[in-house]
């Protein structure tokens, strides 16, 4: 995975919980959390006594205690824009984005100058995918609060997820212009610079995030897996440590600490954390992938079947995964399921050489000769200097007692260049 795509992903999982503890913030204000003087009038000690309770429950983390408050309190006051702006914020922590921007919505009509719900708003659809709608929201935030650092930040996360990334950028820096000593900010803005191919710049960001908060994880890990990226693998592995004892549950950061440490030629200690990474986030294809790699090449073939099969099932038209699999029930001597695993795999990427070697070695390894040569002259067509191809198509041949050809193939193969790595070294 490479450190955009990588950022990408960490950027979504951040802007999940990230965005939610800031809107968090807003709505602990004794201003945004009251309900209005008109309200007050409908029940006034039992609407805003439950919504004390509902916001109690939120500061403890009890998002379903949260929600029954927030509920009781609009059946109450059903024209509190306060209480619909919270009740969507619960509802989005749980994953009901739908409903939860429908509450938000609900809450800018009553109070259209109600900056905390168009970020809240806005955020929710980001998570929505309707990148216009979000920037239109944040856009009004800022428009409604121009020195709250959290709306030029929303707005900047609604530029991101549009494409807009140097924008993105741009609006990043305007809300650490308004809250400098951020720590979150500077990371954020490192994470957009580095995706706009400024890695220089990004790791600067980095750098004065962990000044400012020598204890936050997210911008060690990003640290990490930049220099892990730049093959300065020993200071990743400090900052990626650094990230894995900070946030023991973060799948993320236990992957790159294993694939730091596989640099850094230690097998069982990367292992250890890519197994970790995917006991946390069993849907991790790139973990399992790396597990099954890792056992591979150590020769526990039964368990890496194991961890290709799951990256086969997450990732379907990922070509590669179905052409590990096909190589690890080679090593099981499973002929039959591998050559299914090498045709999948060419048929998402018919042109691929190795993938159809890999298949006349399952062919050769059921005794299906004829077969086997076939693959091997079909991937000699387009890679007529590939060594071990002569090699395979040769032995293909003296199997099948035509030794004039095989040994024409031998003396084929000993004048061309053999690639850096070959098929014989995976098993």
């Amino acid at each position: 995975m490479d450190f955009v795509t990588t950022l990408r992903i960490l950027a979504n999982l951040t802007l999940r919980f990230s965005a939610l503890a800031a809107a968090l913030c807003g709505l602990l204000g004794s201003d945004p959390c009251a309900l209005n003087a008109a309200q007050r009038t409908k029940g006034p000690a039992q609407a805003e006594a439950i919504y004390a309770q509902g916001m109690r429950a939120l500061q403890q983390g009890n998002l379903q205690a949260a929600q029954t408050a927030f509920e009781s309190v609009l059946r109450i006051a059903p024209d509190s824009a306060e209480a619909h702006n919270s009740l969507g914020w619960v509802l989005l922590a749980e994953e009901q984005i739908d409903t939860a921007i429908r509450e938000f919505q609900r809450a800018v009509k009553l109070k259209p100058g109600f900056p905390q719900a168009h970020i809240n708003l806005s955020n929710a659809l980001v998570r929505k995918g309707d990148a216009p709608g979000a920037i239109l929201e944040s856009r009004e935030a800022v428009r409604l609060a121009p020195a709250d650092s959290e709306a030029h930040r929303t707005l900047a996360h609604a530029l991101d997820s549009s494409g807009e990334t140097e924008a993105a950028a741009e609006e990043m820096r305007r809300a650490i212009d308004r809250e400098a000593t951020r720590a979150d900010l500077r990371d954020e803005l490192g994470s957009l610079l580095v995706r706009a191919a400024r890695a220089k710049e990004g790791k600067a960001e980095f750098a004065e995030a962990l000044r400012l908060q020598p204890d936050l994880g997210s911008a060690h890990l990003h640290l990490g897996v930049l220099r892990l990226q730049e093959k300065a693998f020993d200071e990743a592995i400090v900052h990626l440590q650094a990230a894995v004892s900070l946030d023991a549950g973060s799948a993320q950061a236990h992957y790159y600490l294993g694939e730091a440490l596989r640099e850094k030629n230690d097998p069982s200690a990367a292992l250890r954390e890519l197994q970790t990474a995917v006991k946390l986030q069993p849907d991790f294809a790139e973990a399992q992938n790396a597990v099954g790699l890792l056992l591979q090449h150590t020769g526990n073939a039964d368990e890496a079947v194991a961890a290709f099969r799951v990256v086969a099932r997450l990732q379907p038209e990922n070509a590669d995964g179905h052409n590990n699999l096909g190589l690890a029930l080679l090593q099981l001597g499973d002929a039959d399921h591998s050559i299914l695993e090498f045709q999948a795999a060419l048929r998402l990427r018919p042109q691929d050489t190795g993938y159809r070697a890999n298949l006349g070695v399952a062919y050769l390894q059921k005794a299906d000769f004829d077969s086997a040569v076939e693959q091997f002259e079909s991937a000699l067509s387009r890679a007529p200097k590939d060594a071990p191809l002569h090699y395979d198509l040769g032995l293909a041949l003296k199997l099948k007692d035509k030794l004039t050809e095989a040994v024409g193939q031998q003396l084929t193969q000993s004048r061309t260049t053999p690639r850096p790595f070959t098929r014989s070294e995976l098993f």
